[in-house]
């Protein structure tokens, strides 16, 4: 199995199967999940960020790939996520150095 395959969770998917099933038709899957398409729209979006979070060469790092894909499902946002991960480097360093 793919990695960004494996790496999404249960619910993710299944939208993509019924995404798939329903012929790649957002209108129609938003049917489906009663929902506006915008509303589905957004979740599609978030769906994609995160599979570029987990295909990544930068991510290898578990902690650097779990607040980006936090920060791709709008869990926290993206400056928050930048600003760990640069703590966190900066710690890193700080850890070979010492």
């Amino acid at each position: 199995m793919e990695k960004w395959l494996h790496e999404l969770s249960e619910e993710d998917r299944a939208f993509i199967k019924r995404f798939i099933l329903a012929s790649g038709s957002l209108k129609a899957l938003a049917k489906q999940y009663q929902v506006s398409y915008p509303t589905l729209r957004i979740r599609l979006d978030r769906l994609i960020n995160k599979i570029k979070v987990v295909d990544d060469p930068e991510n290898r790092d578990p902690f650097r790939m779990k607040l980006r894909s936090l920060a791709a499902e709008a869990r926290i946002s993206t400056a928050v996520a930048k600003e760990i991960i640069k703590e966190y480097e900066n710690v890193k360093r700080g850890e070979k150095n010492g």
